[in-house]
């Protein structure tokens, strides 16, 4: 999929990421793709493997979430992408953004996400994209660096 490929988690970083991504997609006139991975865990083949949850959110919730987090960025600028499309999988963050994006103009990360220690300066998913992806990877600061 062309365009711009934005990976969204729910955390601040991610949505500063989804306001640079929809900003730059409106630019160029190009599409917009929000993704959003449900963390599956390694099997013993280290093949993603997601087993059901009791109460936890379903595929259908965390796209439901990562749709309204775009519509109000959304309802915040003044020039809208060509297209958006909001897509939730399940699967590793990394690994489903660098597949997403294998024809895409751009990936856009946010530089830390939900999950992983605070202190870190980059997180796992952004430190992964940047070094596996075939196409520009644009890593968001966190606002809140010394």
């Amino acid at each position: 999929m062309s365009g711009i490929i934005v990976g969204v988690d729910g955390s601040g970083h991610s949505q500063k990421a989804l306001e640079w991504a929809a900003r730059e997609a409106a630019v160029r006139r190009t599409s917009l793709t929000v993704l959003t991975v449900r963390q599956a865990i390694a099997g013993w083949t280290g093949v993603p493997v997601v087993y059901p949850l009791t109460g936890g959110p379903t595929l259908k919730d965390v796209q439901q979430q990562a749709q309204a987090e775009t519509d109000k960025v959304l309802e915040g600028i003044d020039q809208r992408p060509a297209e958006v499309t909001v897509r939730a999988v399940d699967g590793f963050p990394a690994d489903a953004l660098l597949q997403a994006a294998e024809d895409a103009d751009a990936i856009v990360v946010g530089s830390r996400g939900g999950g992983g220690f605070a202190r870190l300066v980059m997180g796992s998913v952004s430190t992964q994209v940047t070094q596996h992806a075939k196409c520009p990877v644009v890593v968001i600061p966190a606002d809140d660096r010394p």
